[in-house]
């Protein structure tokens, strides 16, 4: 998640997004949302210059990222 001081509205579309995925997950995935200025080193350990950003990782394997929103093809 971006800062606080980032838009509200963008960081209510990014809130709505996260839930969004975790209903359409159900308990397969757990959707964590991380505030990057309340947790700098979870971000910088995945090296994310861009907020916000999107990572899977698999048993503590990261296996996929994308900084941005996705596209919708890439949320399906």
């Amino acid at each position: 998640m971006p800062p606080a001081r980032t838009a509200h509205s963008q960081r209510a579309t990014l809130t709505a997004l996260a839930q969004s995925l975790q209903k359409h997950l159900g308990s397969q995935v757990r959707v964590l949302r991380i505030d990057e200025a309340t947790h700098p080193e979870v971000v910088q350990s995945f090296g994310i210059v861009q907020t916000p950003a999107f990572v899977l990782v698999r048993q503590g394997v990261e296996i996929w990222w994308q900084e941005g929103i996705p596209d919708e093809a890439t949320l399906r």
